[in-house]
């Protein structure tokens, strides 16, 4: 037990735990320096896989206590119909369709970044939407109605900082200009909507077959009988 104790002990105060609250207090840096910020988070070193992680799940965690916490005011979700699975998966799915379209398409346009370094860049691009949800949920629970508008205006802000910053992660991470930054990112969109046509297709087509071969052993087995 003692020996346990220590080795969390250790991992608190040895060098890797300092690297994960640097590169974590990292994304502080970037959202206000979005160019440098993004450009030294892949190419120097300055980010990593654990502070992308953490990002990814504080801003689950945002999404889920803005439904349950949020005052009614400017929330008309009903918690007790949440499937936390779904909304999970809500955000979670988009955000790999996203990474794997934005590889694929600029593997083809001689993009730099790796899926790992879209997929951090793409997460740290997620601090406004923390940083500013958080303190909404405790505001919306203040405000008076009037001013319940200010809650829906900070969280679109938060959503178009976010957006602004995966455009800028894009272009320093695959070294575009803005033009094809903005366009590999409008073809990356297309291109999860695409993937996404794919797999409802395949699953679809994996269903009527299932149904057929179902319906094909019970005609089978009546005849049999």
């Amino acid at each position: 037990m003692s020996n346990f104790i220590s080795r969390i002990i250790g991992f608190f105060t040895g060098e890797g735990f300092k690297r994960y609250l640097k590169t974590l207090k990292y994304s502080l840096y970037m959202i206000l320096h979005p160019f440098d910020g993004s450009w030294d988070l892949i190419h120097e070193g300055r980010g990593s896989m654990a502070a992308a992680h953490t990002i990814v799940i504080l801003a689950l965690l945002t999404r889920l206590w803005d439904m349950r916490f949020a005052n009614f005011m400017v929330n008309n979700t009903r918690w007790s119909e949440v499937n936390i699975i779904k909304e999970l998966a809500s955000v979670l799915v988009p955000l790999f369709i996203w990474v794997l379209a934005n590889w694929c398409l600029t593997t083809l346009m001689d993009g730099k970044g790796r899926f790992k370094d879209i997929y951090m860049a793409t997460a740290y691009s997620f601090t406004p939407y923390v940083l500013i949800g958080i303190p909404m949920i405790f505001v919306s629970n203040v405000v008076t109605l009037e001013e319940g508008v200010f809650y829906t205006y900070f969280n679109i802000f938060s959503l178009i900082w976010c957006v602004f910053l995966i455009l800028c992660a894009m272009m320093m991470i695959h070294d575009y200009g803005l033009l094809k930054g903005l366009g590999s990112s409008i073809l990356s969109v297309a291109g999860m909507a695409i993937i996404i046509f794919v797999v409802l297709l395949f699953f679809s087509l994996i269903s009527d077959a299932v149904a057929y071969f179902i319906s094909l052993y019970k005609e089978i087995t009546l005849r049999a009988s």
